[in-house]
């Protein structure tokens, strides 16, 4: 963790200025076993989409509960970058490391959407039902150091994620990334208007059906593809979001 992120549930005073966590809380761990800190040490410290600060281990109790005091900075992160993904509910271990990674290079929103080529049970993976994606976007946001959490959306169909975009996306550039009916590369779509928002949409690992295909055009997709190799639904990802980016100026 590059940076120890923080809820408003942790903290036992209006004013955030202090937190106790369990022995057995992932971060006390962190602080203690990696970090090494002592009583009187500080470290980097976020709250959740607020500002970053510096923590101070107070003290250690016998139980091993930690003691934390915190001064935050007066100004608040910069906004995401207006990067939306749509991706077709992939398998759960995909989805773990697409909501890390794509955290960590810094989207807006993430809709992972049912697909006709993606299994169903996907959506009541543990990952989903108990919150744990959650987690997993906290880590991103720590590597990045970086307080901002996209904003995520997982129980949606394709059609109702499409109609919620041309509601609150409407002046946003639309690409499909696609292997097979692609007449241009990302690069060229992304090329003009620079630094405009940009919704990204990829299939599961088994890709759109021809009728997905037209519902996307339909909703003013482009398509585009990422070069001839085949890539990974995770490595298509990181790949897509870092051109975006590169041409939003981000990077």
């Amino acid at each position: 963790m590059n940076l120890i992120l923080f809820t408003p549930d942790d903290f036992s005073t209006a004013s955030r200025d202090a937190a106790t966590l369990a022995k057995n809380d992932a971060r006390a761990a962190h602080i203690i076993g990696v970090l090494r800190r002592k009583p009187g040490d500080t470290f980097d410290a976020g709250l959740v989409n607020g500002p970053r600060g510096k923590g101070t281990l107070s003290g250690i109790a016998s139980d091993g509960a930690v003691s934390l005091a915190f001064a935050w900075d007066k100004t608040e992160p910069p906004p995401l970058p207006p990067v939306t993904l749509v991706i077709g509910l992939p398998r759960p271990q995909t989805a773990r490391k697409i909501l890390n990674e794509a955290t960590a290079l810094g989207v807006s929103e993430m809709h992972f959407a049912a697909t006709a080529r993606g299994e169903p049970s996907y959506a009541q993976s543990t990952l989903w039902t108990t919150g744990e994606y959650r987690r997993h976007l906290e880590a991103g946001a720590a590597q990045a150091f970086c307080t901002r959490i996209p904003r995520i959306e997982f129980l949606n169909t394709l059609d109702e994620t499409l109609a919620s975009l041309a509601r609150d996306r409407p002046s946003a550039r639309r690409v499909a990334l696609d292997n097979y009916e692609s007449p241009a590369s990302l690069g060229e779509c992304l090329a003009a208007p620079p630094k405009s928002p940009a919704i990204l949409a990829l299939g599961s690992e088994r890709g759109w059906t021809a009728d997905e295909r037209d519902r996307l055009r339909a909703a003013h997709f482009a398509f585009a593809h990422l070069g001839p190799r085949v890539l990974r639904l995770e490595t298509a990802v990181v790949s897509a979001v870092t051109l975006a980016l590169a041409h939003m100026g981000r990077m």
